[in-house]
């Protein structure tokens, strides 16, 4: 059966009854079976779609970034700038002074080190999910048009049974005996297009659904990429610089006074960042848990159609 005559039954009353089946099928059960088979190509591509996005889901996985900001967060808290405050005469007489900053400068090398496997996993997590979006943006696109068409369909699907029962009505006051039995067929034809049409809101409307959690996932991966590119980087590379200058000064023991407002600055810029982030990461989790589900359900009216 041709995809173009699975609109035959959208058609108009008068147009349907000029339509002639391709194949050896009576001519009542091929019309059935149009009925039956409205908006068949597009629910065979929101299927297709549906897989689509499936397949993009399981090559996402933030679990591994949550884990490393955690652990960034947690050595970022243990770097201790009271150290560089004993820096007075009797500790610099005493010796004091020089342990507080070789021990300062062991505690950056160690926070530094988790910092720059941060740096390398978000570097690559970017280019990944970069990737990525070109493809979701597409399959978003293509299951706004598919569900947008299948309403274009339901709307011609209601005209149509609209149509088709007054002149039902019309038939009935002055049909034969001779016609009732096609009276009948047509009148149980309306029912199959009734019972299609409804499948096909329910998909439509999951559909939607699907098309709005994909949407905002895609929008918070968007934001998520955004923070660890510009903020969590620009800071990142600001709190290694600063913070290497004081770690080293402290270390050689160089001056009695240290300045360390910048570092403590940038320390603070780099904690709220790695903490936005981690808050965006569970935002992101949250909502793409709930396209999973909208997944689901639309899997199930797809079923059943």
């Amino acid at each position: 059966m041709a995809d173009s005559d699975r609109t035959a039954s959208l058609m108009t009353p008068s147009k349907l009854a000029q339509i002639k089946p391709r194949s050896a099928v009576s001519p009542a059960a091929w019309l059935n079976q149009m009925a039956a088979d409205a908006g068949h190509v597009h629910v065979s591509r929101l299927r297709e779609l549906r897989e689509e996005f499936q397949a993009q889901a399981l090559l996402r996985d933030f679990s591994p970034l949550v884990s490393e900001l955690g652990g960034v967060a947690a050595a970022l808290a243990r770097l201790d700038f009271g150290l560089l405050q004993r820096r007075g005469w009797w500790a610099r007489t005493t010796g004091k002074s020089r342990s507080a900053g070789v021990e300062f400068a062991a505690q950056f090398e160690q926070v530094e080190l988790v910092t720059r496997g941060l740096s390398a996993n978000t570097q690559g997590l970017q280019k990944k999910q970069q990737e990525q979006a070109a493809a979701t943006e597409l399959a978003v696109l293509e299951l706004e048009v598919e569900y947008r068409a299948i309403d274009k369909i339901i709307e011609q699907g209601t005209r149509w049974l609209h149509d088709m029962r007054n002149q039902l009505k019309a038939r009935a006051a002055s049909v034969d005996p001779a016609g009732q039995d096609q009276l009948k067929d047509d009148a149980g034809r309306c029912e199959i297009l009734v019972a299609r049409l409804k499948a096909l809101r329910a998909v439509s409307s999951a559909a939607q659904q699907t098309h709005q959690q994909a949407q905002g996932a895609a929008a918070r991966r968007a934001a998520l990429l955004q923070l660890l590119r510009q903020a969590l980087a620009t800071n990142l590379q600001a709190w290694q610089e600063r913070l290497s200058a004081l770690a080293t000064a402290a270390a050689r023991d160089t001056s009695p006074v240290l300045s360390t407002d910048a570092a403590m600055e940038a320390h603070r810029e780099l904690q709220l960042s790695v903490k936005q982030a981690i808050a965006d990461c569970g935002q992101l989790q949250a909502q793409e848990k709930a396209l999973a589900e909208s997944l689901q359900a639309f899997g199930a009216q797809l079923e059943a159609v």
